[in-house]
């Protein structure tokens, strides 16, 4: 009787065992299926993403990686100059372009702490005929004015702590306001706690006269709580018609742009991290003065896929993303509306990679996105 059911509850077994095997077997393949289908997913989300311009660049200045190029700036001259500055953070100099090939014309600046010397400069802004460089070492703002390189003065070197970028605004004839953004850090050189964020912008005055400058500390701001912290500074922009001042954070769980109102207050306006892969870096204005339309041009920097984020300067929309060929890694950017050289409708200027600055063409800007070519 033993033997008879023997078989019976061996094939049993041997049916539970099977049929166990294809269920884990089958639960192994939809895992692997999940996960496949989780990996496609994303790869269709970055395919169909709105596809990058890449456009050419018009020219391409010399290439120092020692000087560890920052920022750029432009200058148009009452005599027809057109230069294109830039600051050499390790060559604690600033070094200037021809605006229209992009041939080297000087360098101007040495080490050291006196009027004219430098620091490692890094943010850079051309106002009228005034020049301002942001030295993060020397903790202060330095003033010329061009071509000569003046010196000026400087101002903030009694508040500012780790400063990087600057913006600038005419308030009445030789009367300016500067935004400089300070990013200050632990003694391990971290991010502060949020309580202690609350002196991430610095708000000036200050005034020519008698060629001297004189500044004057009008605030420091920034959030210490809410959507509004301001983690990692570096670029600003201040848009005095719309009454924005554009700060980019470039912590990792940030990358975004905040805007404040040039008061200081944070106005619940952000422009999301979803449009920047890296770092949120350098900021610029396209601006027709008439009828307070333009474009903001934002950086998002990157080794591989360096590109430049449009936005539309009233509602913030997003309107198109471009790049250079060659460009890559950009920190800081400047922009000419002017009519020069070559360049009929002015030109977009970002560093490339820490040694050189590259030019795009306004022109092939606004063609590839549809955007204007000019203000009306």
């Amino acid at each position: 009787m033993k033997n008879q059911l023997s078989a019976p509850i061996f094939k049993i077994f041997l049916l539970l065992y099977l049929s166990s095997s294809v269920l884990v077997t089958s639960c192994k393949n939809e895992g692997k299926k999940d996960r496949t289908e989780k990996v496609n997913s994303e790869e269709n989300t970055l395919e169909n993403r709105e596809e990058k311009a890449v456009l050419k660049e018009a020219f391409h200045t010399d290439r120092d990686l020692g000087d560890n190029v920052d920022s750029p700036a432009i200058w148009h001259g009452e005599n027809g100059e057109n230069w294109l500055l830039a600051t050499a953070k390790e060559g604690n100099a600033i070094i200037v372009y021809n605006a229209e090939d992009g041939s080297f014309i000087e360098r101007y600046g040495e080490s050291g702490d006196g009027e004219g010397a430098f620091s490692r400069p890094n943010g850079i802004t051309v106002i009228e005929n005034l020049l301002l460089i942001v030295e993060r070492d020397n903790r202060r703002v330095q003033v010329f004015r061009l071509p000569d390189f003046e010196p000026l003065g400087f101002f903030g070197d009694d508040l500012l702590k780790k400063p990087y970028g600057i913006s600038v605004t005419k308030t009445e004839e030789n009367k300016f306001d500067a935004y400089v953004t300070d990013n200050y850090e632990t003694p391990s050189e971290q991010i502060p706690p949020v309580e202690e964020l609350g002196q991430r912008v610095h708000y000036f005055s200050f005034e020519i006269k008698n060629n001297k400058v004189s500044g004057e500390h009008q605030k420091a701001f920034g959030d210490t709580e809410g959507r509004g912290i301001l983690y990692k500074v570096e670029s600003i922009l201040i848009d005095k018609e719309m009454n924005r001042l554009l700060i980019a954070d470039e912590y990792s769980k940030q990358r975004n742009i905040k805007i404040y109102s040039p008061e200081g207050a944070f106005t619940g306006e952000v422009i999301s991290s979803q449009y920047f892969d890296s770092e949120p870096e350098g900021i610029a204005l396209f601006e027709c003065e008439k009828d307070a339309t333009g474009y903001y041009i934002t950086t998002d920097q990157h080794d591989h896929n360096n590109k430049f984020e449009v936005f539309d300067r009233k509602s913030l929309k997003h309107l198109g993303t471009f790049g250079g060929e060659i460009t890559a890694n950009t920190d800081g950017v400047a922009i000419t509306q002017k009519s020069y050289g070559n360049f009929e409708n002015g030109a977009f200027f970002p560093v490339h990679d820490d040694g050189s600055v590259t030019a795009i063409s306004w022109s092939d800007i606004a063609a590839a996105l549809d955007l204007k070519s000019r203000c009306e």
